[in-house]
């Protein structure tokens, strides 16, 4: 009997220090994901800066100016120091910034509709970029401090302006490294002299991430003249200063694709602040490299790095511990979502991504691809960006991971680095007109009085006939059962399957709304057809197999 007490006591004392632990951790928490501070400005007169309007969709702030094109593509260009560019950059895109936070947002309460897990994901978010600041620049810093100050009142529940911003900055890392979600699973090539027609350097890339369609209507085509290094232009949205797809003005362009990551456990200077600074400030490969070197990241990346200077493209392999450079050493060069260097090679976790994911299979059909299309040109490399099918031109489905495209794209972008010209995609996805960009002819303008284009629109891409056909037309309608199963909403079940079906995801939609509605018999049936045709990844197929027990054990009387 004593003893037991002794044992009470003891165990008493132990669950009281572990609850004062956890309290203790949860107050830290909560203290510190709330404590980030914006970066001292000596000049704050930026601030009394007035936007104009001088027609049509022009807007200006002195030689600064925002305008939408007709092909839906905003454009901006901003100059000056850190801040001054934020606060024009905010002032000419506030209604972008706007617009994407609530895009933003929307899709990720659909994502997590609890109000309590959001509040709880906010502080581990909160938590585990703590201490964020000290891994970017102060003029990245000033930068994103200045734009901040044209975002919405509304979210205050997420936290400050500032901290919002700085933080979405860090979302693409955060969001694939704590499930390894691979929002981000995109597609980037690159070629040149014998492979080329002309002999210059090509770049091509998909920018596959999604997180809703509305966070894809408002993209931006942004020309920057900053006070220090090169100018340089870029694909992103409102809000967002960081590079995914940019090219500056000595031919260097910069394209990244997520590898596989553990989950981080604290703060690193975001994916996206490392490549603005290569465009920023490298002139080459060599430079690239070493900007690369002095940053420590949240995630795994791949960053593709074409040099006119060096006549050739390599990709900057990098993890939070390590980094190495593939080069093929010939005249191409593809990278899809895993590692191709000596070094990381064989570590564990890229061969888990080579067996358990897309990427293997969709960098076998870029080669195919790109084999059978040399000597490319900006339409061939348009042809292969568009490619739907796998390998061998089999038909896999229409929005199939293993495909080049998707039908996700964010944006697709080219670049001929030789002569500094962009070709950014339009709507729908990478489907729509390819608009031509010369870098040279956007910084010659020294401001803009009038709405008129600025693109070479005589080098424009046209649009891929797909778009229409009675094929995309069913995709439409399988990508709006696909959204409404999201959604907890009724889903058309013989309707996806018609819609798309040599796509095992249309039968996986099918049978997971029958699922949910108990019609066990049904789910097992299109699970079964599901496994039959072209899975995307061993992962899902994995999954799959675990609904159909489950789906049987339900059926047992």
């Amino acid at each position: 009997m004593r003893f037991l007490r002794w044992l009470f006591k003891c165990l008493g004392i132990f669950i009281g220090i572990l609850l004062l632990i956890i309290i203790g951790f949860s107050i830290y928490v909560y203290n510190v994901s709330d404590n980030i501070v914006p970066p001292k400005v000596a000049d704050t007169s930026a601030f009394a800066l007035k936007r104009e309007h001088p027609e049509g969709t022009l807007y200006t702030i002195g030689d600064n100016w925002i305008r939408k094109n007709q092909y839906g593509l905003y454009e901006m260009y901003v100059s000056g120091k850190p801040f001054e560019r934020g606060v024009k950059n905010g002032k000419l895109s506030q209604k972008l910034i706007v617009d994407q936070e609530i895009a933003f947002t929307q899709q990720i309460k659909q994502m997590i509709p609890s109000e309590k897990y959001l509040k709880f994901l906010k502080y581990i978010v909160g938590f585990m970029n703590r201490d964020l600041p000290k891994y970017v620049q102060d003029e990245f810093q000033q930068e994103i401090y200045g734009e901040s100050y044209s975002a919405a009142d509304s979210f205050q529940w997420i936290g400050t302006k500032y901290q919002r911003l700085l933080n979405y900055h860090a979302a693409h890392d955060i969001g694939h490294a704590l499930q390894n979600m691979m929002l981000v699973g995109c597609t980037s090539f690159g070629a040149w002299d014998t492979k080329t027609n002309d002999g210059s350097l090509l770049i091509g890339r998909n920018f596959d991430f999604w997180v809703g369609d509305k966070f894809s209507e408002e993209k931006m085509v942004a020309f920057y003249n900053p006070d220090k290094g090169h100018k340089f232009m870029f694909v992103t949205w409102g809000g967002f200063t960081g590079v995914v797809s940019g090219m500056n003005d000595k031919g260097l362009t910069v394209t990244i694709n997520a590898a596989r990551s553990d989950i981080p456990m604290g703060a690193a200077t975001p994916v996206s602040l490392v490549a603005r600074e290569v465009l920023q400030y490298a002139g080459n490969i060599k430079e690239a490299v070493e900007i690369a070197k002095k940053r420590k990241m949240f995630v795994s990346e791949s960053f593709l790095v074409g040099s006119a200077a060096d006549h050739k493209a390599v990709i900057i392999e990098k993890t939070p511990k390590d980094l190495d450079i593939y080069d093929p050493n010939t005249d191409n060069i593809q990278c899809t979502n895993h590692y191709q260097s000596k070094l990381f090679e064989d570590q564990k976790l890229n061969v888990e991504q080579k067996n358990v994911s897309a990427s293997v299979y969709r960098y076998k059909r870029l080669k195919e691809l790109m084999d059978v299309n040399y000597p490319l040109t900006p339409a061939k490399v348009a042809t292969i960006l568009r490619d739907r099918k796998g390998l061998g031109n089999a038909n896999i489905g229409e929005g199939n991971e293993k495909a080049v495209n998707q039908l996700i794209a964010h944006h697709s972008v080219i670049f001929q680095p030789d002569s500094l010209r962009m070709w950014v995609s339009t709507a729908p996805w990478q489907l729509g007109t390819y608009v031509c960009y010369d870098m040279r002819k956007i910084f010659a303008l020294h401001g803009m009085q009038h709405d008129v284009d600025v693109a070479d629109n005589h080098l424009n891409i046209a649009p891929d006939s797909f778009i229409y056909t009675t094929t995309f037309k069913n995709f439409l309608a399988f990508r709006k059962n696909k959204l409404a199963l999201m959604l907890h909403q009724p889903v058309d079940t013989a309707e996806v399957v018609r819609s798309n079906p040599m796509h095992y995801d249309a039968y996986r939609i099918a049978g997971d709304y029958c699922k949910e509605n108990k019609w066990y018999a049904a789910a097992v049936n299109y699970y079964v057809q599901a496994l039959q045709h072209e899975v995307a990844t061993t992962t899902e197929r994995d999954a799959i197999f675990e609904k159909i027990k489950w789906c049987e054990k339900k059926m047992k009387p």
